[in-house]
């Protein structure tokens, strides 16, 4: 069956001399969702690093690298309606998600929606972000004056020294982080349990996320929980790619698909 191509969403992150790596046929589908202020290419080495297993499809928001021209949106029901359509029809019968901070609740939402339309994920996969029916665990961020912001950003180890070095794209990147940050900060939790597995992965010495706010993801399906601690802080996965792989590979092995069916929601809050 022919699936259907987004460049704009799913760009391939790679140069168009640089050829797709070779993927069993049975290939599993892995979406990838990057963090506040980052876009698609922060997962420019996945597909190498998954196949010939999992066919690594980074997935690109508003506002950034080939999307740049469009808003960046500011709200989590924004982004998930816009997302929602394309990954249904660009996913096959046998998908996970991967988010990373920003990008794991992003992954949560998606796999309620899919799930409601009858296409759950194989795995959910959020990492280095606490469950987000948690209360917030630290100050607001996104509407900190540019100068506050940019030292947490720095902080966070996410973005070269270079880049922040240069006035020009911090002006550029500083709304994009804006917006991003009050995605998660303006996020209300409304969601029941999943039918889906889900696997935490997180740095041992991040310091904005504990390890008891990434096992309390546990609590948010019905289906395997596993914790996976890392070396590192908030980017460990930069840090440890063949750790990380190992994981995802051993974790949708583990995995077999879940049953097509619309769940049932619950309700609660962040707060």
């Amino acid at each position: 069956m022919t699936r259907t191509t987004d460049v704009s969403r799913f760009p391939p992150c790679r140069a168009e001399a640089t050829p797709p790596p070779t993927l069993h046929a049975e290939a599993i589908q892995l979406f990838c969702l990057p963090h506040a202020g980052a876009g698609a290419s922060a997962y420019r080495d996945w597909p190498v690093m998954l196949a010939p297993g999992i066919e690594a499809i980074p997935v690109q928001l508003p506002g950034r690298e080939n999307r740049h021209r469009e808003p960046a949106l500011h709200s989590a029901s924004e982004l998930v309606a816009e997302l929602r359509g394309p990954l249904a029809s660009r996913a096959g019968r046998d998908f996970a998600l991967f988010g990373h901070s920003m990008g794991a609740l992003l992954c949560y939402e998606l796999a309620h929606v899919l799930s409601a339309l009858g296409k759950p994920p194989r795995h959910l996969f959020v990492s280095g972000l606490g469950a987000p029916h948690l209360p917030p665990a630290g100050p607001r961020l996104h509407d900190l004056p540019d100068d506050e912001l940019l030292a947490v950003i720095a902080e966070l180890e996410g973005t070269s020294p270079e880049v922040l070095a240069q006035p020009e794209l911090v002006q550029l990147l500083l709304p994009l982080f804006r917006a991003d940050l009050e995605v998660w900060e303006t996020y209300v939790a409304h969601r029941g349990s999943l039918q889906v597995p889900i696997t935490a992965m997180g740095g041992r010495h991040d310091p904005g996320v504990s390890l008891d706010m990434l096992s309390a993801w546990g609590s948010l399906t019905s289906a395997d929980f596993h914790l996976a601690v890392f070396d590192g802080g908030h980017f460990y996965h930069h840090a440890a790619p063949d750790d990380v792989a190992a994981v995802l590979k051993e974790r949708l092995r583990e995995s077999g698909p879940v049953p097509a069916v619309a769940e049932k929601y619950g309700h609660g809050t962040r707060a």
